[in-house]
C-alpha cells in the first residue's frame, strides 16, 4: 500500500509548526560530502530527518539527516543535509517522500547536487559537471503505484527534467566566476556496490557521462510535482576500469572536501540569479 496525501499533509503540518510564517521557495538536496552549505544558511531552523512523520533516515557516509531552513544566498531555502537512498532498504517511493513534503510547503526550484564517478575519460576527479539529462534503466519508478493527482499526472512527460532555464543560469554563473564546468549525463545505478569496469563501460556506450546512485529518482519526483530542476555533479573519482585502483568512500568525501569552494561559490551564484 501506497503513502496517502493525508500522510504527506501531516508531515508537512508538522514542519509549518517549527516555522512559522517561513516559507522556502528553493529547495536544495546535499549528496555525499556536499552538506556542508547546509551550514551557511542565516536564521536557520532545523528539523532532523527521524522527527517528522513519516520521515526515513539517512545512513549514508558524509549524510546528516536533517533539514535546515532559512535564508542563504537572500534567498528563502529549505536544505537537505543529506539523501535517502534505495540501497540503504527504502522504497522509491520513501526515497522521494522529502520531495513532494517540500513542494508543499512551498518549494518552486529544486537545486539537487551528487558526488558521481566519471564515466567520460575527458573529464578528470575533481571536475564539476552540470546535470543536462539522466538514464535510469533500473527497478521500479518513484511513481510506481497509484498515482496522487494532487502532484502531477499519471504519465508525466520528462522532455526536460532539468530546466534549460536553469542550466542556462548555471553556464552565466559558471562564466563570472571562472568556474571549469563540465555538462552531461548522469547514469544512474542503484548501488551500493560500486558499478564494474564492464557497466562503466555499457554506461559510456549507452551516453553517460557520470555514474551514481542517486539523483535520478528524486528529479523525476520533482518534474512529476511541476519543480523546476536544477542538478550538478561533482565528479569524485574516475569511475570502476578507468583507472588501476579500487574505488571506496573516503575518496568521495575528500573530493567534496576538496572542492568545497568552488562548489559553494557556484550554488551560491546560482541561488543569487534565481
Amino acid at each position: 500500500m501506497g503513502l496517502t496525501f493525508a500522510q504527506y499533509q501531516e508531515s508537512v503540518s508538522f514542519i509549518q509548526k517549527q516555522l512559522g510564517s517561513f516559507v522556502p521557495k528553493i529547495a536544495l538536496i546535499l549528496g555525499s560530502g556536499l552538506g556542508y552549505l547546509g551550514d551557511l544558511v542565516e536564521q536557520p531552523v532545523a528539523v532532523a530527518y527521524g522527527d517528522i512523520p513519516y520521515f526515513k533516515c539517512s545512513t549514508a557516509p558524509g549524510h546528516s539527516g536533517r533539514l535546515v531552513f532559512g535564508t542563504l544566498a537572500g534567498r528563502p531555502v529549505a536544505v537537505m543535509q543529506g539523501r535517502i537512498h534505495h540501497y540503504e532498504g527504502y522504497s522509491y517511493e520513501e526515497v522521494v517522500y522529502a520531495v513532494r513534503v517540500l513542494r508543499l510547503l512551498g518549494c518552486e526550484t529544486l537545486i539537487v547536487t551528487n558526488a558521481a564517478g566519471a564515466i567520460n575519460t575527458e573529464f578528470q576527479a575533481g571536475d564539476l559537471m552540470l546535470i543536462t539529462d539522466h538514464i535510469k534503466l533500473f527497478l521500479d519508478s518513484p511513481l510506481r503505484g497509484s498515482n496522487l493527482p494532487e502532484f502531477g499526472p499519471r504519465f508525466p512527460d520528462s522532455s526536460h527534467l532539468y530546466t534549460p532555464s536553469l542550466q542556462k543560469l548555471a553556464r552565466e554563473a559558471a562564466e563570472e566566476e571562472g568556474i571549469f564546468l563540465r555538462e552531461g549525463v548522469y547514469f544512474y545505478f542503484p548501488g551500493p556496490q560500486y558499478e564494474t569496469p564492464a557497466e562503466i563501460r555499457a554506461a559510456r556506450i549507452l551516453g553517460g557521462d557520470a555514474a551514481g546512485m542517486s539523483t535520478a529518482p528524486e528529479v523525476i519526483a520533482a518534474g512529476h510535482c511541476g519543480m523546476s530542476v536544477l542538478g550538478f555533479t561533482l565528479c569524485s573519482n574516475m569511475a570502476a576500469g578507468i583507472l588501476n585502483q579500487p574505488l571506496s568512500e573516503e575518496e568521495v568525501l575528500r573530493a567534496g572536501e576538496a572542492a568545497k569552494d568552488r562548489f559553494s561559490k557556484l550554488v551560491l551564484t546560482c541561488l543569487k540569479k534565481l
